[in-house]
């Protein structure tokens, strides 16, 4: 993992936790047992420009036959703990008890959103992350059925461009989110444009 980081211990306020978004910081944990929180300042930042999403023809395809109801905001904590939850292709994950305290507060207080795949009454895909300024910052999104989290970014990307919000972060970038269309930035890069988001009034999600 590119960039500085070091140990930080659990007692860390939502006001803190905003503030260090603001200038470039996220939190992460060794792991779910794991109580404490560390700093990550990557050198290199994903971002998923929104004038540059792109959607295959197949995924275009799926979303017309709407296998899912799409919510926001109905079941923050129970997207966080599918994003928690162990999978086949992933045993592990960084959100510990901690974060989901923390981040849970955060939905409280307005400024941390869901996406929601529902199949019936069955949450089966979703993911959530930080709204702050004109940026939302990606955390996490997970999927129990073909192309539910996919078709939650979607919805995701055409929300926050309707709600007029400049920068969508997704902390690095995978195969899967190149996809899209998400690049790698240089930290200063990367700095000037949250600079630029954090200009002018709170977006409502």
């Amino acid at each position: 993992m590119a960039g500085r980081r070091g140990r930080y211990y659990p007692a860390i306020s939502p006001d803190v936790l905003l503030r260090a978004y603001s200038i470039g910081l996220f939190p992460m944990a060794e792991s779910a047992d794991d109580p404490e929180i560390f700093w990550v300042e990557p050198e290199i930042r994903g971002i998923l420009p929104l004038d540059a999403f792109h959607v295959s023809r197949s995924l275009q395809k799926a979303i017309k036959r709407s296998p899912f109801t799409i919510r926001a905001d109905t079941a923050f904590e129970a997207v966080m703990a599918g994003c928690a939850a162990e999978a086949p292709a992933r045993p592990s994950t960084w959100i510990n008890s901690t974060i989901r305290t923390l981040y849970t507060e955060l939905h409280r207080m307005g400024h941390a959103h869901s996406v929601e795949a529902f199949e019936g009454e069955e949450l089966v895909g979703g993911l959530y992350g930080v709204s702050l300024g004109a940026a939302f910052f990606g955390e996490s999104m997970f999927s129990r059925r073909t192309n539910a989290s996919k078709i939650c970014l979607v919805h995701l990307v055409e929300r926050l461009r309707a709600k007029g919000f400049r920068l969508l972060d997704t902390q690095f970038t995978t195969e899967h989110l190149k996809t899209f269309g998400a690049i790698d930035v240089p930290k200063a890069d990367y700095l000037k444009l949250l600079a630029s988001a954090m200009e002018g009034e709170q977006r409502q999600f």
